[in-house]
């Protein structure tokens, strides 16, 4: 669950609020980003959102402009025209400066196309790339015939299995950081403890070896979070042949080393095993739940996908 001073930044959030605004009989404008030269506080074909009410879902700055952007967009809604606009280097608005130099050229559509949303966030949410295309007069428009389109990847997940202390701090700051989050527990009182989070997913773990089908794709990684690691024997071979981007498990390099060995002689194959990394972490030798869910959602990050949105 994020918190409540959180920003959206992901498109499918941005995508939910949009959608949401307009079934609701609320006008509103979408806004992307269609290009950047030097440095930004956010990546290209970003996305936000500006309700009628005045309020904005998303951003494209780090604060330095986005008041100028909601009221561009609050008159976009007004005048029901397509705005394109471009600040910093080569602006008309010499006034707004970019701190980080640069420009940022963006587009404010004040009627986006209802169908093209809700076909782009269902294809998000079956944890597929979805395509929007953005023409600069003309605001989103069908895939291909706009001048700059986006794919956008799903929402990153994480299945966190484990107990006790360091899966429930894991999960909680992992929730904060808009993690798609799936949990595994074999103790009801983990999963309970965590219901607050609204996970995507729970699944209640009964023997060691039951099988457990976990939701995982490339755009997922894995933390497994067990000191009594007869738990992770089977979720490792299932997980590993699944191919998230990361897999980690909880151990010291010994209990690494005695892992792989097992799983080896399990029959899971030399290349998958080379996936697994133990001990987890970006700082070894920690002792404290904590820091250690700090270092290891750190690990997971370093390992995220290259682009959560690509210009193609």
């Amino acid at each position: 669950m994020r918190p409540e001073y959180a920003y959206f930044e992901h498109a499918q959030d941005i995508l939910e609020a949009t959608i949401s605004l307009i079934q609701s009989g609320q006008r509103c404008a979408l806004v992307a980003s269609l290009s950047i030269e030097g440095g930004a506080a956010r990546e290209v074909g970003s996305l936000a959102v500006i309700a009628q009410t005045g309020t904005m879902t998303g951003y494209l700055s780090n604060g330095c402009i986005d008041r100028d952007i909601m009221q561009h967009g609050l008159n976009a809604i007004e005048t029901r025209q397509v705005k394109h606009i471009r600040y910093g280097t080569g602006s008309p608005y010499m006034d707004l400066k970019l701190p980080c130099g640069g420009a940022l050229e963006l587009v404010i559509d004040p009627e986006p196309n209802l169908n093209m949303l809700c076909a782009a966030l269902e294809t998000l949410h079956g944890r597929d790339l979805a395509t929007l295309s953005f023409a600069p007069e003309a605001g989103l428009v069908p895939s291909g015939q706009g001048g700059f389109q986006f794919q956008y990847a799903p929402k990153p997940a994480l299945v966190v299995a484990g107990r006790g202390a360091i899966l429930r701090t894991t999960a909680s700051l992992a929730a904060s950081m808009d993690f798609e989050l799936h949990v595994a527990s074999p103790d009801e009182d983990d999963i309970t403890s965590l219901s607050g989070l609204r996970p995507k997913s729970t699944h209640r773990m009964t023997t060691p070896n039951a099988p457990l089908k976990l939701p995982i794709d490339a755009h997922t990684a894995v933390l497994l979070l067990f000191h009594d690691h007869e738990w992770e024997h089977t979720l490792l071979i299932n997980t590993a042949s699944a191919q998230p981007f990361f897999i980690g498990a909880l151990g010291s390099r010994k209990t690494q080393e005695i892992r792989l060995q097992r799983l080896l002689e399990a029959g899971l194959d030399l290349k998958l095993c080379s996936t697994i990394q133990g001990p987890i972490g970006l700082v070894p030798s920690l002792c404290n739940a904590s820091l250690i869910a700090i270092s290891a959602l750190a690990e997971v990050t370093s390992k995220l996908p290259p682009a959560q949105v690509r210009l193609l």
